[in-house]
């Protein structure tokens, strides 16, 4: 991949972890410069972004201080979900991703073309969410 787009990347990365970008914006940058969707791998502390041309690249993210729930809970992923999309006070992405985590979301995959996102938990069970219009 590019220098371009490990930039790109890494300043969607941070622009999460820092609360200085929202979802849409992160999404609205990637696809802008070529990017076919993201991955959060909470187990392994990494994202990883996969570019339109079939390359991805992987970048190490926060941990996420509490373990991940061994049982996975979609009303309270859903609900975390609800919060980043209101923007409620007080909201942060750290906070999401200790609220998800705690439900048992071991990860999740963003894909553009799809419009949508999927949270896994340890087991396997999901929780899909379509981006909305």
């Amino acid at each position: 991949m590019d220098e371009s787009r490990i930039k790109i990347a890494e300043t969607c990365r941070d622009g999460a972890e820092n609360n200085t970008m929202t979802f849409p914006q992160i999404v609205e940058t990637l696809m802008a410069n070529g990017f076919e969707g993201y991955a959060i791998d909470f187990r392994r502390g990494l994202a990883t972004y996969y570019s339109l041309d079939g390359h991805g690249l992987d970048l190490p993210t926060q941990q996420v201080e509490l373990p991940i729930s061994p049982s996975f809970d979609g009303s309270l992923v859903q609900e975390a979900i609800r919060e980043a999309q209101h923007l409620v006070s007080g909201y942060t992405y750290k906070g999401f991703c200790k609220k998800v985590t705690a439900a048992g979301c071991a990860g999740y995959i963003v894909s553009f073309s799809g419009r949508r996102a999927l949270y896994f938990g340890r087991t396997a069970e999901t929780h899909v969410e379509l981006f909305p219009k």
